[in-house]
């Protein structure tokens, strides 16, 4: 390797030509723009400690939270379910005080049983799903520990078991206290279900009216529920399955319009 060149020490460099250093007056008039602006900030902090009068200018509890207008929200959609389930009792006694054509009220007796409108009556399962016990660890040797997501019912858990439910021939499912129907969808935000405008914590409950049997087998044989209770194996998800001689669903209680978006 070339020996390098011998740097002279910084004091011995000389100064680069054209450099001039500050004179007195350039030095005057940057002391005098330092002292301008404390002062105006002075002035800035004077004026928002008295205009905030010794008050709190972000105060939490002035701003409605996300989470408190979905529980908002999903309270007014009970009532209105109520209110909707009401009337449609109303209905139904005015339309039994004048009954048509019997064939026609035949025919809507059955669409409305269909439609999952009137209660039903029968056999049954009923499946419980909950959240891992708080600070859950691994239960069995050789599985890592669980992050946050493995602890927690996900959409999918939900999901995996109504349609398991539907293909072992149930009549009829109810998930937590709702009656689902052809255009139910079962979403989750985070672990909270949004049901039909409603917003619901674990333990979540479906109940199915059917025969146990199939409705049981058709569980077992599902291989996304297979995967969940591998989890409930390792980490302690709930999962409960009862079986009953006679329940009864409720019939669904909202409204049937489709909801869509439009063009504007």
């Amino acid at each position: 390797m070339a020996d390098s060149e011998e740097v002279p020490p910084a004091s011995d460099i000389p100064p680069n030509e054209g450099t001039s250093r500050l004179r007195p007056t350039g030095r005057f008039v940057g002391r005098a723009l330092t002292c301008l602006i404390f002062a105006l900030a002075g002035f800035l902090f004077y004026t928002s400690a008295h205009t905030a009068n010794g008050t709190n200018l972000r105060n939490d509890n002035t701003l409605l939270r996300l989470s408190d207008l979905i529980q908002q929200r999903s309270q007014e959609n009970a009532t209105s379910d109520a209110q909707v389930g009401a009337l449609r009792a109303q209905i139904d006694q005015l339309a039994q005080s004048h009954p048509g054509n019997p064939a026609d009220q035949a025919r809507l007796a059955a669409l409305e049983q269909a439609a999952g409108l009137d209660p039903l009556t029968g056999p049954g399962l009923t499946v419980t799903l909950n959240d891992a016990p708080p600070n859950a660890t691994a239960r069995i040797p050789g599985v890592p520990q669980p992050q946050p997501d493995d602890l927690v019912i996900h959409q999918q858990d939900l999901q995996a078991v109504v349609n398991a439910l539907w293909r072992g021939g149930a009549r009829g499912i109810q998930v937590q206290d709702q009656r689902l129907i052809s255009t139910s969808a079962v979403r989750c935000v985070g672990n909270q279900l949004i049901l039909q405008g409603r917003v619901y914590s674990p333990p979540y409950v479906i109940k199915a009216v059917g025969t146990p049997k199939a409705l049981e087998t058709a569980l077992n044989g599902d291989i996304y529920i297979q995967t969940y209770l591998q989890y409930v194996t390792a980490y302690g998800l709930g999962w409960k399955v009862q079986s009953s001689r006679a329940m009864t669903l409720p019939g669904y209680s909202g409204t049937v319009d489709l909801q869509y978006a439009k063009q504007g």
